[in-house]
């Protein structure tokens, strides 16, 4: 199982691609496939068939997944794209830490 550096909720900034300056919290990952869908960063259209729930069908705009090495972990704090550090706690948990200003990202 592969592992990703961004979780569901975190705050990324895209460095490469099409999107590559854009900000955005994190909808859904994939471990398996390292590949992570960020709200509002690349958007694709895709033409949709005419369904009950969408009687109209037509081309719907929609964010399709994007590889994890482009984004970078957005630190609460100072607002800067950040690595991230691993502390392991005294009770053996272990945290993210932002390699800035050291402070935890939840």
């Amino acid at each position: 199982m592969s592992k990703v550096h961004v979780r569901k909720g975190d705050t990324v900034l895209v460095i490469t691609g099409k999107s590559a300056g854009k900000k955005g919290k994190v909808v859904s990952v994939e471990p398996a496939k390292q590949r992570l869908i960020v709200e509002g960063v690349n958007i694709v259209k895709r033409h949709q068939k005419a369904t009950p729930k969408m009687p109209q069908g037509g081309i719907v705009e929609k964010e399709a997944p994007i590889h994890s090495s482009n984004v970078m972990l957005v630190c609460g704090k100072c607002q800067k794209p950040t690595r991230i550090q691993k502390k392991v706690l005294d009770n053996g948990n272990k945290e993210r830490v932002c390699k800035h200003c050291s402070e935890v990202i939840s």
